[in-house]
């Protein structure tokens, strides 16, 4: 199944707590609940400004419904086509 990388841009995300992070991801964690189990979050990274998640789903669209759902902002959606690591330079 195809893998995506998510921005979303999100004014002081490396700020947020863990209070508040905690909320965003119950609240992802639902809406994953309610579309199936054809959708799942691997992990996100907080940075400044942007949050970067990876997710596995059979289409864009699932990942945009999501988003629309949990009312999480999406500046762009690019789906993997390899994965590198110090490993692939051997």
């Amino acid at each position: 199944m195809p893998k995506y990388v998510i921005e979303r841009t999100l004014p002081g995300a490396g700020q947020l707590t863990q209070e508040q992070l905690k909320g965003i991801s119950q609240t992802s964690c639902k809406v994953l609940e309610d579309l199936g189990p054809q959708i799942n979050w691997v992990h996100s990274y907080v940075t400044g400004d942007k949050i970067y998640c990876v997710y596995i789903s059979p289409n864009k669209e699932l990942i945009e419904e999501h988003a629309k759902r949990g009312n999480f902002p999406i500046s762009s959606i690019n789906e993997v086509s390899t994965v590198i690591d110090p490993v692939t330079s051997e």
